[in-house]
């Protein structure tokens, strides 16, 4: 496979989706859930299992862009959030129009607000753990390898960071704190899969010392690729079957672990290495 010559393909449709999303947000903002905005959470015990469709009857005339979330052993139970500040008064109605449809009594329901200082310290401590987790990785990769690799790995991660953001501007999906752990995640799954292909570069430099850099980048990732589309498409079934089989509070965080390991696999064939191999150049460039 040659990666190295169709790298500016790659990395232009990366680039691509990248602008897509920022110009997206510039534009309309990120779509943040209740976690990040604050909002109404009304939890309602109806004791048999009710559709969304059928919850949406009620909920939509009040607010169209409600989560509704099942809870319980037999999903008895639902969860209605929303980031508007709904009043009391409103409150009320939505619990009276439950009422009189299910015949539900007044212990069947809770009701609460939360104000946006939550979702302030969800965005800091997020940012500060991501922040954390790459400088430890540069820092790691940097030792095991060189420098160099340590930043074109970073970059990957950054890339795959910024992919997931722009699908979710783009799409105009909720961004919830399930958003933010599956962002970790990525790190920790593409870091891994970025490491193997840069291992099989190291070993490769070892054993055929002689072969030219595009040769060595471009055996190395043909070796691996394999093992990382296997790796990567088996993990991604079983993700996609909790988003398909799981309850609401399962499919937002399995959403953005599936494009997370797509990015994370495109970046880690076709965005570290040919990377890796323009640094590598511009050193034995400046060297001369």
């Amino acid at each position: 496979m040659e990666v190295l010559k169709h790298r500016k393909v790659f990395a232009f449709i990366s680039l691509i989706i990248i602008i897509a999303g920022i110009v997206v947000f510039a534009v309309k903002g990120l779509n943040y859930g209740i976690d990040f905005t604050g909002g109404s959470l009304i939890q309602i015990n109806i004791g048999e299992f009710v559709s969304v469709d059928e919850i949406r009857t009620i909920i939509d005339e009040y607010d169209k862009n409600a989560s509704i979330l099942h809870a319980g052993i037999d999903k008895n139970e639902v969860i209605i959030k929303s980031t508007l500040d709904l009043s009391n008064d409103t409150i009320r109605t939505i619990i009276n129009n439950f009422t009189e449809k299910y015949d539900l009594e007044e212990d069947n329901f809770q009701s609460e607000k939360f104000g946006p200082y939550m979702g302030k310290e969800i965005r800091d401590k997020a940012f500060l753990s991501t922040i954390i987790a790459t400088v430890l990785m540069l820092i790691y990769i940097s030792w095991r390898f060189e420098f160099s690799f340590g930043i074109a790995a970073v970059v990957a991660l950054i890339h795959d960071v910024l992919i997931m953001f722009s699908f979710y501007s783009i799409f105009r999906i909720s961004i919830n704190s399930s958003f933010i752990a599956a962002i970790l995640t990525v790190l920790g799954y593409s870091i891994n899969d970025t490491i193997v292909i840069f291992d099989r570069i190291r070993e490769n430099t070892r054993l055929y010392p002689r072969e030219s850099i595009d040769s060595l980048i471009n055996g190395s990732i043909k070796q691996s690729l394999t093992r990382t589309i296997y790796t990567s498409l088996t993990t991604f079934i079983a993700v996609l079957v909790l988003y398909i089989l799981g309850v609401e509070d399962v499919k937002v965080l399995a959403l953005p672990l599936m494009i997370g390991i797509i990015s994370g696999t495109y970046s880690s064939l076709f965005i570290a290495s040919p990377l890796w191999y323009e640094l590598k150049n511009r050193k034995i460039r400046t060297a001369k």
